[in-house]
């Protein structure tokens, strides 16, 4: 009776645990299931009258004792002063002051609870921890990155973001420290869009890193805010704040460049003294000044073109002979 060889079983994969391939873990959301939400939180003002409350019975308790001249306070008395003494100090530790623009992140024992973002003075729960987070609105430039553009020219660039912080529990759990990934990722995404654009387009048709600043920056803001978004962080602005080429070649991209300038200069001169030239003899033709031949008219163009296209002043030379002498 023949056998065959039972086929290993095949683990299972719980699809939850493996990031998409190609994706980082928590950049759609995945693993981050921790979101901001509103903690509880009532009039601080109320909180230090229930305080005061508490301690004027506590007082007046104590007042009682002191005035009855008891040596030794029954158990009774003794559990309600330290009932008020607890309470009182319960409700006035959870009383917090919020500055405009400043948030409290409030966990108990260890678990998130809620945000507070109301300002002023606020009760929030006892026995609860509060981590100030701010919701201003932050700006830093980045280091002066040496990357390759897309023609593989060494530059130098860096950028100004302007970010704010949106979510405060992504900002506190869902990354280890947030100003420091705001800024390694905005390096990131800047060295990223540099080498995707060539320095300088001298056709002047394409997108270049100096001659479309805005759409570069709008590249760079939708980068960075896609790489940040994980940690509850909004980008409100990116713009260049530095960009030139490397030490190394920037003389030669200086000589690449002015020869380009007067190449362009150039054909623009003989542009205009074809079109002169053009119209003078056009305008001798029509009005009948003179009849040229054709070795006339060249010996006019090459004069014409000589005086308009040359760098120094033409010097006149006075023909009394004829020309064909």
């Amino acid at each position: 009776m023949s056998t065959t060889p039972s086929t290993p079983a095949t683990p299972s994969i719980d699809p939850i645990s493996k990031p998409p391939v190609g994706r980082p873990v928590g950049h759609a959301g995945a693993r981050v299931t921790v979101s901001e939400r509103s903690a509880f939180a009532v009039d601080g003002f109320i909180a230090v009258f229930v305080a005061l409350v508490l301690l004027g019975l506590l007082a007046q308790r104590i007042i009682g004792l002191v005035t009855a001249k008891v040596d030794e306070p029954s158990p009774g008395d003794v559990a309600f002063i330290v009932t008020m003494v607890l309470a009182a100090a319960l409700v006035l530790s959870s009383v917090v002051v919020i500055q405009p623009g400043q948030t409290k992140v409030v966990q108990f024992f260890g678990r998130y609870v809620g945000t507070a973002r109301r300002s002023g003075l606020s009760m929030l729960l006892p026995l609860t921890t509060k981590r100030s987070v701010s919701v201003r609105v932050n700006n830093f430039e980045t280091n002066v990155l040496k990357v390759n553009d897309a023609d593989g020219n060494p530059v130098e660039i860096a950028a100004i973001i302007v970010w704010q912080v949106a979510d405060t529990a992504k900002a506190v759990f869902a990354v280890e420290a947030y100003k420091d990934f705001v800024k390694v990722q905005a390096e990131a995404a800047l060295r990223h869009v540099a080498t995707t654009h060539p320095y300088d387009d001298p056709d002047g048709h394409g997108e270049s890193l100096r001659g479309s600043t805005d759409v570069v920056s709008g590249e760079l803001a939708t980068e960075v805010a896609e790489r940040v978004r994980v940690a509850g962080v909004e980008i409100l602005e990116v713009r260049i704040s530095h960009l030139a080429y490397s030490p190394e070649i920037a003389q030669a991209m200086l000589q690449r460049q002015q020869a380009s300038a007067i190449i362009a200069a150039r054909s623009m001169i003989v542009d205009g003294a074809v079109g002169m030239v053009e119209m003078a003899l056009e305008r001798l033709e029509t009005k009948d000044i003179v009849v040229l031949d054709d070795e006339r008219k060249a010996a006019m163009v090459s004069n014409l073109l000589v005086v308009l296209c040359s760098e120094a002043k033409a010097s006149p030379v006075v023909n009394a002979g004829s020309l064909y002498h």
